[in-house]
């Protein structure tokens, strides 16, 4: 199963749109994709990379491509408590609660 898909239960508040998860406020757009390890070299079972991008929307609706930051953690349950906390540094508001 894909990282992606385990998280949006972690997510109430996400959309799982088939390529990311996305979370949407009047004030942020918050989305999740995954990316898989392309290098054969490595040894099998790394986890995949968690991109998280934020963009804030002006007051005319359009979204202004924010930061980005990439996290890579075993662990689902770790990996989803590190997405949360970062997030909610950035903007301030709880993913699992709502965006706003």
């Amino acid at each position: 199963m894909d990282t992606l898909e385990i998280l949006r239960d972690y997510f109430p508040m996400a959309v799982f749109t088939g390529k990311c998860l996305v979370f949407i406020s009047e004030d942020w757009r918050v989305e999740l994709t995954e990316h898989k390890d392309s290098d054969f070299t490595q040894s099998e079972g790394q986890p995949s990379v968690i991109r998280v991008r934020i963009c804030k929307r002006t007051l005319d609706g359009d979204l202004i491509p924010g930061h980005y930051e990439d996290f890579q953690l075993a662990s689902v349950g770790e990996l989803a408590g590190q997405i949360e906390k970062y997030v909610q540094l950035a903007i301030g508001a709880n993913l699992r609660e709502n965006v706003e």
